[in-house]
C-alpha cells in the first residue's frame, strides 16, 4: 500500500470564491512530479467553517473536528496544510494535535501567511515560503530518503529546530516553477469544480506593482503566464461542468491589454452566458478594452485604495485622477460592471481623507464600494517600515491597523461605520441607478450622506448598526429596500425636499424591483406615480427637473423576465 499525502486547508466558506486552489495544486503537483509521482496515494481533504459538523463542533472541539476529518480516510505518513490570513492558529493547532496523536506524521505548511514569515511557526515540522510546487516534491522526496539536514535543505524549506532566520526580509524563497510545467489540478482530476459550482482561475503569476501592504510587494515581479493550452482545456472544463461563476485571480488581469482582449475573445467563444470576476487597473484601460469586456457577463473590480495621490505614495502607488475618471468613463459608457476597493487606516491618510476618497469613488457610478481597514501583514514591504510609519496594528490575524499618527481609534470605529453604510446602502441595497440621483437632489456629499444613514440606522434599526458583529447580510434584498425607503423618508423631509420625495421612492422601488427579477428570476408586482418609461429616461436623472415636470400615473406593474429582457406591463 502507497504512504497518503493529504493536503488541507481550512476555507473561510462554502463558495466558488472560496476553493481549495492552494492546497490542490500542491497536491496535482506532487502526482505529476518525477520525484514522487506514482509513489504515494494523494488526497484533497478540505474543510470549510460553514461545513455542519465544523459548525455544530462546540468552539473547543473544532480543532478536534478537523484532526479527525484528516485521518478518517487513514494515517497519513504527511499532511500539507496551506495557510492564510483566516486559519493561521487553527491549522497550526490541528497540526500539533497531529503530532500529539500520531508522533510519526510529517507536517508541512505552506501559503501566503507562511510566505510572509516562515520562521514564525512552530507547530509544524517544516514550512515553505514562495510558491510550493517544486519545494513540495523535493522535500517530500528528500525525507523518504532520510537525506534533510540543516546542511542540506530544500530551497525554501525552513524547519524550527534546526533552521530559523530571525529577520522574515531576509528568508529566502522557494524556486518558482515554469508555469508550461505545472500539472492543472482541475484537468488532472484534483479538484472537481462542480462540487463548488465555480472556480477560482490563475491565467497568470506575478505583480508589476510593489503596492507595499500587499504579500505580491515580495513576490515576482515579472509576470508569467500560464499556457494558452491548458487555459483553453480548463475553460472547456468548465464549460462541460457547468459552473456559473468564475473568479480570476490575476492581481492585474489587464497588465497586458492584447492579451487580455485575446482571453476575453476566447472566453466569449468557449464559455458563453459564464460569469467572470477580474482584477484590473483603471489606468490600463481604453476604449477598445472597455468595449471587449461587454462581449462576455463579468465584473470588474479596481483596486482604488485612496483618491490621495499623496497618500498612496506612501505606499508605493499611483494615482492621475484625470486619467482614471476617463477611462472609467469608457467603462460607463459600454454599460460594463465595475466596482473599486477603498482602505481606511492608510499612512498618511485622515478620516476626512477616507471620506473625500468616498466621495470620489462613488461619483463614478461604481456598481460597488468595497471598504477594508488596513492591515499590516507580515512579510510585505509595509510591515518592514510600519513603526517608522507610525502604524500600530493587531499582532495577531487580521492584523488591523488600530492607530495611525492620523487616524486616531475613534476615527477608525467611524470609518468602520461608513463602510457598514456604504455596504448596506449602496452595494448590498443595489443602489447605483439611482444614488447619485438622489444625492445631487439632497445637495449632499455621499459620505455625509452615508454617515447620516448609519447615526439613523443605529437609532432605528440598532440591530443592524453593528460594527463588530456585521447582521446586514441576514437581510434579503427587499428587506434592505424597505429600510432605504424609510431612510429616504425621513432625509428629504428632514432636508425640506419634500417635493421630491416621490421621485426619488419610485426610482428605488422600480430600480429594486428589476434587480430581484435579474438576480432571483421571480416576478414582481410594484406601485407606482409615474410611468415606468418615463423613471428609466435620462431625464429621471435630474430629479428636480423631473419632479416638476413628469406627469404622474398611480398604477400597479408587474416585472418579469421576458424572452431577451427583463418586462415590464400593468397589472390588474
Amino acid at each position: 500500500m502507497k504512504p497518503l499525502i493529504v493536503a488541507t486547508t481550512l476555507l473561510i466558506e462554502t463558495s466558488p470564491q472560496a476553493l481549495p486552489l492552494g492546497a490542490a495544486c500542491i497536491a496535482s503537483a506532487i502526482k505529476s512530479d518525477p520525484l514522487t509521482q506514482n509513489k504515494f496515494e494523494v488526497k484533497l481533504i478540505p474543510v470549510s467553517k460553514e461545513e455542519k459538523g465544523y459548525l455544530d463542533a462546540p468552539k473547543e472541539s473544532k480543532i478536534d473536528y478537523i484532526t479527525k476529518k484528516l485521518l478518517a480516510q487513514g494515517t497519513p505518513k504527511y499532511v500539507l496544510f496551506s495557510v492564510y490570513v483566516w486559519n493561521h492558529t487553527e491549522l497550526e493547532q490541528v497540526s500539533t494535535l497531529l503530532k500529539k496523536l500520531h508522533p510519526e506524521i510529517i507536517t508541512i505548511a505552506g501559503g501566503p501567511e507562511v510566505t510572509a514569515n516562515p520562521t514564525a511557526f512552530n507547530g509544524f515540522d517544516y514550512t515553505v515560503s514562495g510558491a510550493g510546487e517544486i519545494a513540495n516534491p523535493l522535500l517530500i522526496s528528500e525525507l523518504e530518503k532520510g537525506q534533510i539536514n540543516p546542511e542540506n535543505m530544500v530551497q525554501g524549506v525552513y524547519n524550527p529546530k534546526f533552521l530559523r532566520e530571525e529577520n522574515p526580509a531576509k528568508c529566502m524563497r522557494a524556486m518558482a516553477p515554469q508555469l508550461d510545467k505545472l500539472s492543472s489540478p482541475y484537468l488532472d482530476g484534483t479538484l472537481d469544480v462542480a462540487e463548488y459550482g465555480g472556480a477560482l482561475w490563475e491565467l497568470a503569476r506575478g505583480c508589476p506593482f510593489k503596492c507595499s501592504y500587499c504579500y505580491e510587494s515580495k513576490g515576482e515581479k515579472k509576470i508569467q503566464y500560464f499556457p494558452l493550452e491548458r487555459i483553453q482545456q480548463e475553460l472547456e472544463l468548465f464549460n462541460r461542468k457547468k459552473i456559473s461563476q468564475v473568479f480570476v485571480l490575476d492581481p492585474t488581469y489587464n497588465a497586458n491589454k492584447k492579451r487580455a482582449a485575446e482571453l476575453l475573445n476566447l472566453i466569449a467563444k468557449k464559455a458563453p452566458g459564464m460569469f467572470f470576476y477580474f482584477e484590473a487597473r483603471a489606468e490600463f484601460i481604453d476604449r477598445e478594452l472597455a468595449r471587449a469586456f461587454t462581449k462576455i457577463p463579468c465584473a470588474l473590480q479596481f483596486g482604488l485604495q485612496s483618491a490621495d495621490p499623496e497618500v498612496l505614495k506612501l505606499v508605493n502607488r499611483t494615482l492621475d485622477k484625470k486619467l482614471f475618471t476617463r477611462n472609467i468613463g469608457y467603462l460607463n459608457e459600454t454599460g460594463a460592471i465595475f466596482g473599486f476597493d477603498l482602505i481606511y487606516g492608510l499612512p498618511g491618510d485622515t478620516l476626512e481623507g477616507f471620506k473625500r476618497s468616498i466621495d470620489f469613488a462613488l461619483n463614478l457610478y461604481p456598481n460597488n464600494l468595497e471598504t477594508f481597514c488596513l492591515s499590516v501583514l507580515p512579510g510585505t514591504d509595509l510591515y518592514e517600515k510600519a513603526k517608522d510609519l507610525g502604524l500600530e496594528w493587531q499582532p495577531e490575524p487580521p492584523y488591523n491597523v488600530t492607530k495611525t499618527t492620523k487616524f486616531s481609534p475613534k476615527d477608525l470605529q467611524e470609518a468602520r461605520k461608513l463602510s457598514l453604510a456604504c455596504n448596506l446602502f449602496y452595494n448590498d441595497g443595489r443602489a447605483v441607478p439611482w444614488f447619485n440621483t438622489i444625492i445631487h437632489g439632497l445637495k449632499m456629499r455621499p459620505s455625509i450622506f452615508l454617515k447620516e444613514f448609519y447615526d439613523w440606522l443605529l437609532k432605528n434599526h440598532p440591530q443592524y448598526a453593528d460594527t463588530q458583529n456585521n447582521s446586514c447580510h441576514e437581510l434579503n434584498h427587499l428587506q434592505i429596500e424597505k429600510i432605504q425607503l424609510e431612510f429616504i423618508k425621513y432625509i428629504f423631509t428632514a432636508r425640506q425636499k419634500n417635493n421630491l420625495l416621490l421621485t426619488a421612492q419610485n426610482l428605488i422601488i422600480l430600480n429594486g424591483a428589476f434587480s430581484r427579477v435579474e438576480s432571483d428570476g421571480k416576478e414582481q408586482i410594484i406601485s407606482l406615480n409615474y410611468y415606468p418609461d418615463d423613471l428609466f429616461s435620462p431625464y429621471a436623472t435630474d430629479i428636480d427637473f423631473f419632479a416638476k415636470n413628469a406627469q404622474k400615473y398611480n398604477s400597479k406593474y408587474k416585472c418579469f423576465k421576458g424572452k431577451n429582457n427583463i418586462e415590464i406591463k400593468p397589472f390588474k
